[in-house]
């Protein structure tokens, strides 16, 4: 039986001229159809929903195709979207909360957490109608969710300055109550409970604020992944898309043959992984979930390709999936081509950069002669 997926990614909307946050998303989205486009919690993202699909070829024309139709809409109005975790010169000056209640509330509860939410992620969906056997499947596949995050680390910039990150991203999203990796759950009645707990807590308003790097979805029979940056380059998705569908694959097979044992708890273990792969992205040391040491991340990405072969040779994978993995091993992660861009040039050809990507185009397009592209430096005023 095909293990169906499915996609949600989130962008930024950025003046071409200047780079910085236009908070227009209900401009850009006017013709579109919801729910495929949609809003966020700040005006200057949309997201778009994919469709479910059987195929990671499906799944590509498929993501290609919103990001065509987003970008369209988008350069209308002089806009560009951009497919990254943060782009370099967002300041929580240029946009404004949507419209609507949990929205508001999200504003007023959390203030700077809800208000700095100027970063853009990639959820990636699995399908798995037992909700028990997701929340095992959830433990199962949580040693292995960093590596997927190096793979998509994408905002080395904040508000004008190099963090020093591949995925600073991970940084601000882990200041939300609930994010990070999940607890150990035995079935679906527990993790019901503690989300409960949480409600009845006021800390979150409702089951959409539960901000694991993986959970159960609340709408649909799907485990989704969290953890990972929005994508500059939509070949980056598929790969992620792939390798999450046969670790969930691989998970599901071994627990349903055989008598896995509980986990041990590592969840201290998960946080100081993500934080690693955050830090280094592609271009340093991951923690390798067999050792719990650090070893290179090339060594660790094909030793998860090496894990998962079965399940996408099963599904006819193997071929894209490894190809796509080499090529990305091989370019570096976006936050390192972002911030090589900015060696050679500014913080602007940094966002031309990532705008190219996410138009599924190698090389940023001419621009306007130098005096047009005054930037704005943070704190201040484009002229």
């Amino acid at each position: 039986m095909t293990v169906r997926i499915g996609v949600e990614e989130e962008f930024h909307i950025v003046e071409v001229e200047t780079g910085l946050l236009a908070p227009r998303a209900e401009t850009v989205l006017e013709g579109l159809p919801a729910p495929a486009f949609t809003t966020e919690l700040q005006q200057a993202v949309v997201e778009t929903n994919s469709g479910v699909h059987g195929s990671l070829a499906d799944l590509y024309g498929d993501v290609t195709g919103a990001r065509r139709r987003l970008d369209a809409a988008a350069s209308a109005h002089g806009l560009a979207v951009v497919a990254a975790g943060t782009v370099p010169l967002a300041r929580a000056a240029d946009t404004r909360p949507t419209a609507g209640r949990r929205y508001r509330r999200m504003v007023d509860e959390y203030r700077m957490v809800a208000d700095e939410q100027l970063i853009c992620g990639t959820h990636v969906h699995v399908d798995v109608p037992d909700r028990d056997l997701a929340v095992r499947i959830m433990c199962e596949v949580s040693p292995w969710l960093h590596v997927l995050l190096a793979l998509s680390a994408s905002s080395p910039f904040w508000q004008g300055a190099d963090t020093g990150y591949a995925s600073w991203r991970t940084m601000v999203w882990q200041r939300w109550p609930t994010a990070g990796p999940p607890g150990c759950f035995t079935d679906a009645a527990t993790y019901d409970a503690v989300v409960r707990c949480l409600l009845d807590s006021g800390v979150i308003s409702d089951a959409g604020m539960i901000y694991y790097d993986i959970r159960p979805s609340a709408h649909q029979r799907t485990l989704e992944l969290r953890i990972c940056d929005a994508c500059p380059r939509a070949e980056t998705v598929v790969l992620i898309a792939g390798l999450f569908r046969a670790l969930v694959t691989e998970a599901r097979e071994r627990l349903e043959t055989t008598d896995a044992p509980a986990c041990p708890g590592r969840h201290e273990w998960l946080r100081a992984a993500a934080w690693r792969a955050a830090r280094s992205g592609l271009e340093g040391a991951l923690i390798d979930p067999g050792t719990r040491h650090e070893a290179p991340a090339a060594q660790v990405v094909r030793d998860l390709l090496g894990r998962v072969r079965p399940a996408l040779d099963a599904t006819g994978d193997w071929p894209t999936v490894r190809s796509l993995a080499e090529r990305a091993l091989a370019s570096g992660s976006a936050a390192h081509r972002i911030r090589r861009t900015a060696s050679h040039d500014d913080l602007l050809a940094c966002t031309d950069l990532a705008i190219a990507e996410t138009r599924g185009e190698d090389h940023p397009r001419p621009r306007s002669p130098a005096p047009a592209r005054r930037v704005a430096s943070p704190g201040q005023s484009a002229a």
